[in-house]
């Protein structure tokens, strides 16, 4: 039986970079946004019943800045990637519910989650095949 290997090359390492950063920079300004705006965070996450709002906020926070500072510089990508898939979908699970909404919400609600479903499919590329030579963890 016949072993194919792939060995990367700058091409790859590129798209992979480019990739980190695509998502980070969905995560870190969302991150920085809710850090600011800290009690809305808040509001808002209680206004969908969540329990423990303030610590959710501040979970929320710590994954999205703090995991997307993580995956844009390539350390502990593989990791940072599976924890920051888990998080979004949950938080398509949490927050765009569309299967439970009226029919004038449910619409932007299904694109949402599975705008949410897609990128924890593209984090877990990272996770399975690491971020690349361009980044700290050159892998």
């Amino acid at each position: 039986m016949a072993t194919t290997t792939t060995t990367p090359n700058a091409a790859q390492d590129t798209l992979a970079l480019i990739g980190r950063v695509l998502l980070a920079v969905l995560f870190v300004p969302a991150g920085f946004g809710k850090l600011m705006g800290f009690a809305g965070t808040v509001g808002y996450i209680s206004s969908v019943g969540a329990p423990l709002p303030q610590v959710a906020a501040v979970i929320a926070i710590v994954v999205e800045l703090g995991l997307g500072l993580l995956l844009l510089v390539g350390f502990k990508t593989r990791l940072s990637a599976i924890v920051l898939a888990i998080f979004t979908v949950a938080a398509a699970v949490m927050f765009h519910n569309y299967w439970g909404m009226p029919a004038e919400k449910a619409f932007v609600n299904q694109l949402m989650f599975f705008k949410n479903i897609a990128i924890a499919g593209g984090l877990l590329a990272f996770a399975a095949f690491g971020a690349g030579r361009f980044s700290i963890d050159k892998k």
